[in-house]
């Protein structure tokens, strides 16, 4: 249990870090863009870090850049995939709806998401997506962070928010 709670603070602290890194870039009401986004800002971060690509009319979205960490978290590489590419129909639902609401809302969003769909129910991600835009209104990119935690699969089972 000790391991645990360890790893969740550190998850917690990391997701902290990197939002107030990403409030550090807002400038009023403007959304920071991914030019404004500096990797070297959050070095230790970015074997979990994630560029998802927003695409309009349909609204949809697709992995411009997945960090080295997550492979084993997916089992594969899922950089320049969608999300019907990486996961099943649900989860590829969940996603999309979380997204969305990043970007119709123009805020970050955090939430946990259980890889019992991977076979390991034990494992979960403690996730983050904070919105980007280069006009510094219409979000345009969504910069992710996941933090993989082990947790007892009966207290997590199944994808939900935070």
């Amino acid at each position: 249990m000790a391991a645990h709670i360890g790893a969740s603070a550190a998850a917690a602290r990391a997701h902290e870090e990197l939002y107030s890194y990403w409030a550090s870039l807002r400038k009023g009401a403007r959304l920071p863009g991914r030019d404004d986004v500096n990797p070297r800002d959050f070095k230790r971060l970015l074997p979990t870090i994630s560029l998802i690509d927003v695409f309009r009319e349909p609204l949809d979205f697709r992995l411009r850049l997945a960090g080295t960490g997550l492979y084993s978290v997916y089992g594969r590489e899922i950089t320049g995939r969608a999300l019907t590419e990486v996961y099943n129909s649900a989860a590829a639902e969940y996603w999309r709806d979380e997204l969305a609401k990043v970007v119709e809302e123009r805020r970050p969003t955090v939430g946990v998401h259980n890889l019992a769909w991977r076979g390991a129910g034990h494992l979960s991600i403690l996730w983050l997506r904070l919105p980007l835009a280069s006009n510094g209104r219409d979000v345009d990119m969504i910069m992710g962070y996941d933090a993989v935690v082990g947790v007892r699969g009966e207290a997590m089972s199944g994808i939900r928010a935070a």
